[in-house]
């Protein structure tokens, strides 16, 4: 057997991943159930591992509304122990290859991170907000339903050489596919899914660097975005974009949000909207931040909601909108 799969798959690594998979986790039925026979389970798991016996399970499939309506589909606990596994393993070989600007589940980066390097990027493009600034924002077309498996496996094989660790990765990519094609598909419940979005759109953060020559892009998850003085430069990308997408990693750009924005009229990325100057909260998240804290007003979690949110208005001038807050706040409590 080869050595980077047996070290993949030691009882220490998986007791580690079971340590990391329990987090936050400890009331929930499935685990507490896990839990009662916890050495066996896991001595079990790394028999299967070792015989190549594994097999991942089906997954339960249920809506959320995050703030629009996702399908997440959740794999048992025995396979999101292996989730935590890759993962952890995964992040730590690819993670020093991504490009700096790429935000999405990564270790300090996050959405923030992203909205701040916008705004560095719109000063430095603006001449601090002396000369024209565009901007081009971009996403994928169904990127999870569409992420293809084959070419997922081979971007993996880049940088894995041992086909044990490789037969165990499709263990958990083929254990998946969307409803139109069988060949596509990642699970939005699974947080391998994370790093495999990375993996693959990591291919297209060298075409933007190195083909593209773009210096100002940001990247999150499937979300992407240009900015340049030259406003006929970032429509020239959009076609090369699609072809580079269509050929290489079989994607497409969703075609109605190709969206070419001037500063001056605001950038919308990541829950925030970029103007010369200031940044402000998109206006349908405030609105939604206001429907949610008046549903929980007189519930026992509502001061951890409050914080959470106020935290969130604090990366933006919202100066006004803190003061209309509190002020709702007030009437709905002598409501």
């Amino acid at each position: 057997m080869h050595s980077d799969y047996s070290n993949l798959i030691s009882i220490e690594n998986i007791f580690q991943a079971w340590s990391e998979f329990r987090k936050g986790k400890s009331k929930r039925f499935d685990v507490q159930e896990f839990e009662r026979n916890l050495e066996d389970n896991l001595f079990e798991l790394h028999n299967s591992l070792r015989n190549k016996t594994y097999r991942h399970g089906n997954y339960q499939s249920f809506y959320v509304q995050d703030p629009k309506q996702r399908h997440i589909h959740k794999a048992n606990v025995l396979d999101r122990v292996i989730h935590h596994l890759l993962y952890t393993f995964l992040y730590n070989l690819f993670d020093k290859f991504f490009i700096y600007d790429s935000y999405s589940c990564r270790l300090n980066k996050g959405t923030h991170k992203g909205v701040k390097r916008l705004e560095e990027f719109t000063r430095k493009v603006s001449k601090n907000h002396t000369q024209s600034c565009w901007a081009l924002k971009c996403d994928i077309k169904k990127f999870f339903a569409s992420v293809d498996h084959k070419v997922l496996t081979e971007l993996l094989r880049k940088k894995i050489k041992d086909e044990d660790v490789i037969w165990l990765l499709k263990q958990i990519i083929y254990s998946f596919y969307s409803e139109q094609d069988v060949g596509k598909g990642m699970p939005l419940g699974n947080l391998t899914s994370q790093v495999f979005a990375n993996i693959c759109l990591s291919k297209l953060d060298q075409f933007v660097k190195h083909k593209l020559k773009a210096k100002y892009y940001i990247r999150y998850a499937d979300d992407f975005l240009f900015l340049s003085k030259n406003k006929e430069l970032l429509h020239e990308h959009i076609d090369k974009l699609k072809q580079f997408l269509s050929k290489e990693l079989k994607l497409e750009l969703h075609p109605k949000k190709i969206i070419l924005r001037k500063l001056e009229w605001g950038i919308d990325f990541l829950g925030y909207v970029v103007l010369p100057y200031y940044t402000i909260p998109r206006t349908k998240t405030k609105r939604r931040i206001f429907k949610k804290l008046k549903e929980k007003v007189s519930s026992e979690n509502f001061n951890q909601s409050l914080r959470s949110y106020l935290g969130y208005l604090g990366h933006a001038s919202s100066f006004g909108i803190t003061q209309e807050l509190q002020n709702q706040i007030w009437l709905w409590k002598i409501d």
